[in-house]
């Protein structure tokens, strides 16, 4: 399987991405081809609403989601969200190539992708994760994408935190299980 990772933290070496690294780390060992795509550092606009794609495409916007974002979109049959939380959401970066879905959203919804969500947040309260848990389900949904797992680290607000988790792990035996 072929599966894209969109990054969303802007700390590389962040908890996130040590999630991701190790959910990678499982799905190759697993026999799986792995492209990381860093949404923070890509030029990705906003959507306009200005639906001149007809939810069908071309975006009028002549940025990185429609050169070379939406084609990697399209290749792969599973997409991985992988984010901090802040104020109980998704990060704006991720929420954009998540908007931008609109300018094929037809074609999109007919591919049946595969999706999981890696998602870290400082805070471990009951509710950190509500509204992202459930913005991500409503958007697999949506887009008819099955959903294949979510590992919602709370108390992961610094690496060495995160490192002393069972968050790692747990990340690496989901990437391990597909």
């Amino acid at each position: 399987m072929k599966i894209l990772v969109l990054e969303s933290s802007g700390n590389r070496h962040g908890s996130s991405n040590m999630l991701a690294d190790n959910f990678i780390r499982g799905a190759q060992e697993a026999g799986h081809e792995i492209t990381v795509y860093d949404v923070i550092n890509a030029d990705i606009r906003p959507c306009m609403g200005c639906n001149a794609c007809g939810m069908g495409g071309p975006c009028v916007q002549d940025d990185d989601y429609e050169n070379e974002l939406k084609g990697l979109i399209r290749e792969n049959d599973m997409l991985v969200f992988v984010m901090p939380v802040y104020y109980y959401n998704f990060p704006a970066q991720l929420k954009t190539v998540i908007d931008r879905f609109y300018s094929f959203t037809t074609e999109l919804t007919y591919m049946h992708k595969k999706a999981v969500l890696l998602a870290v947040a400082w805070d471990n309260t009951s509710t950190v994760f509500n509204v992202t848990e459930a913005y991500y389900k409503t958007i697999c949904d949506y887009m008819q994408f099955r959903d294949m797992g979510m590992i919602l680290g709370g108390g992961c607000g610094t690496p060495e935190m995160t490192r002393r988790s069972k968050y790692p792990e747990l990340a690496y035996k989901l990437g391990k299980s597909l």
